[in-house]
C-alpha cells in the first residue's frame, strides 16, 4: 500500500502550522482588546421622532450642490447603518461629499406593541410624516425619495400616492414585480404559510427570518466567511471591518406581523403592486401616477432581489425621464463593495444635480426617449471578498463587543489554540 504522506514536506508543513497557530494567537489577542465595534459614525442630528421611528439629518461635508433634499429609506428587516458601515466604505459619506443634503429614517426595533402595524401605517403614516418633517426642516416643497431594497419598494409606493411631494425617485436593488421565480427567496415566499408565522409570533423575530436568509447561500454564509476570516485574523483594521459586517448581520430587528403578512401575501404571492391592485387603507397604489424623474439601480448578480423584479418599474411608471442603471455586483456590494464606492455616489449625485431645479426637470422630462438603460463602465470582475458578498441576513442579537460576534465554535477554537 502506498504511503499517502510519503511526498509530504514535513518542514514546510510544520512551518505552515506554526504560522496558523501564531495567527490564531494574535487574533485571540486582538479580539480580547476590541471592546466596541463602531458603525454609523457620520455626524447627524435627530430632527423628528414618532413611536420607535427616528429621522436624522446628516451634517454636510461639502458645499451644497443640489437644492432638493434626499430622504433615504432602508428596509425594515435590517439596520440602516449598513449605508455608513465604516468611514472608508460609507455610501452616506460619499453622497455628503458630493454635496447632497441627506436625511435618513431609522425604523427602530418593533416590540409586541407594534405587532398590528401595517404597510398603511408605515407608508401613509410614518413615511409621510417624515417627508413633511424633511420638507419643513429643509424649507423645500419637495424631496428626492431614495429607497433601498424593501425601502425602495416603499419609496415607490409613496411616490405614487404623494407625487406632489416628490421631486425625484431613486431606487436601489428594490423589488416591484414579484412574478419572477428567479432566486430562492421569491420561490419560497410564494408558498410560505405567512398566516401561521405571524399568528404564532406577532412580531416575527429577526433570528427566525435569519434562518431563511442563511439557507439562500448556506456554504458562503455559514462556513466560507469564517474560513476567510482566518486570513485577516492578525490584521486589526481588517478584522474590525469583518466584525462590523457581522454586527450588522446579527443586529436585525423583528418585523411587525401585519406589515410582513401584507407584504408577503399582496406582493410576493399576489403581485398586486405590479398589477395596480395594492390597497393601503382607502388608497389604491397606481405606479402609473409616478411622473417624476426616476433612477432605478439594480445589481446584476443580486441573489436576493433579482434584476427581473427590479427592472419592470421603468415600464410601470409614466415618467418620461427614467434611467435604468446596472451595477456589476451583488445586493450588499452596492453599498460596501470597493468598486461601488467610486461608482454609484458620483452617478447618483450627477443625476440629481442635473435635475435639481424645476427648469432642468422640465427639459429632461420633455425628451421623447423612453427608458434609458445605463451600464457600469466595463471592468474585470473583482475577486469575491467576504465584505462584498454578505447576503442580507437577519438575527435578533445586538452584539456590543467582538467577543460575542464571532461564533462560539470559533471562539472555542481560539481559546484552545491559546492554551497550547
Amino acid at each position: 500500500m502506498n504511503n499517502l504522506f510519503s511526498g509530504m514536506d514535513a518542514k514546510a508543513t510544520l512551518k505552515y502550522l506554526n504560522g496558523v497557530q501564531s495567527k490564531l494567537m494574535k487574533g485571540a489577542e486582538l479580539l480580547t482588546d476590541i471592546e466596541e465595534i463602531d458603525v454609523g459614525t457620520a455626524e447627524k442630528e435627530q430632527i423628528y421622532a414618532e413611536d420607535k421611528i427616528e429621522l436624522h439629518h446628516y451634517k454636510p461635508l461639502a458645499s451644497k450642490a443640489c437644492g432638493i433634499p434626499v430622504m433615504v429609506t432602508y428596509a425594515l428587516v435590517n439596520r440602516a447603518y449598513m449605508l455608513d458601515i465604516q468611514p472608508d466604505r460609507s455610501f452616506i459619506r460619499n453622497l455628503l461629499n458630493m454635496g447632497l443634503d441627506v436625511y435618513m429614517i431609522d425604523w427602530g426595533y418593533p416590540t409586541q406593541a407594534d405587532r398590528y402595524l401595517s404597510m398603511d401605517d408605515y407608508i401613509n403614516g410614518y413615511m409621510n410624516n417624515c417627508v413633511d418633517a424633511v420638507r419643513k426642516h429643509s424649507k423645500s416643497d419637495k424631496v428626492t425619495m431614495m429607497g433601498i431594497c424593501q425601502g425602495g419598494t416603499f419609496s415607490g409606493i409613496y411616490s405614487a400616492l404623494y407625487p406632489e411631494k416628490v421631486h425625484n425617485l431613486i431606487t436601489l436593488v428594490a423589488p416591484f414585480d414579484f412574478a419572477t421565480n428567479d432566486g430562492l427567496l421569491f420561490n419560497w415566499s410564494k408558498d410560505m404559510d405567512i398566516d401561521a408565522l405571524v399568528d404564532a409570533y406577532g412580531v416575527v423575530p429577526g433570528d427566525v427570518l435569519n434562518e431563511s436568509y442563511l439557507m439562500l447561500m448556506p456554504f458562503n454564509l455559514n462556513i466560507k466567511k469564517y474560513i476567510d476570516m482566518l486570513e485577516v485574523l492578525d490584521d486589526k483594521d481588517k478584522l474590525i471591518n469583518f466584525l462590523r459586517m457581522e454586527k450588522w448581520i446579527f443586529d436585525s430587528p423583528g418585523l411587525a406581523g401585519e406589515c410582513l403578512r401584507q407584504f408577503t401575501k399582496d406582493l410576493y404571492q399576489g403581485n398586486k403592486l405590479a398589477k395596480g391592485q395594492l390597497k393601503l387603507g382607502d388608497k389604491t397604489v397606481d405606479l402609473g401616477k409616478i411622473t417624476m424623474p426616476i433612477l432605478n439601480i439594480y445589481a446584476s448578480a443580486d441573489h436576493l432581489v433579482p434584476p427581473a423584479a427590479t427592472k419592470p418599474l421603468n415600464d410601470l411608471v409614466s415618467s418620461k425621464d427614467k434611467t435604468l442603471y446596472e451595477f456589476k455586483g451583488g445586493h450588499i456590494g452596492v453599498f460596501v463593495g470597493s468598486r461601488s464606492q467610486k461608482e454609484l455616489a458620483p452617478v447618483i449625485s450627477k443625476w440629481l444635480i442635473e435635475r435639481s431645479s424645476t427648469a432642468s426637470t422640465k427639459v429632461a422630462s420633455s425628451k421623447a426617449a423612453p427608458t434609458v438603460e445605463e451600464k457600469a463602465p466595463a471592468a474585470k470582475p473583482a475577486p469575491a471578498k467576504s465584505t462584498a458578498t454578505k447576503a442580507k441576513t437577519a438575527g435578533t442579537a445586538k452584539p456590543k463587543t467582538a467577543k460575542n460576534i464571532v461564533p462560539e465554535v470559533f471562539s472555542a477554537a481560539l481559546k484552545k489554540s491559546t492554551k497550547k
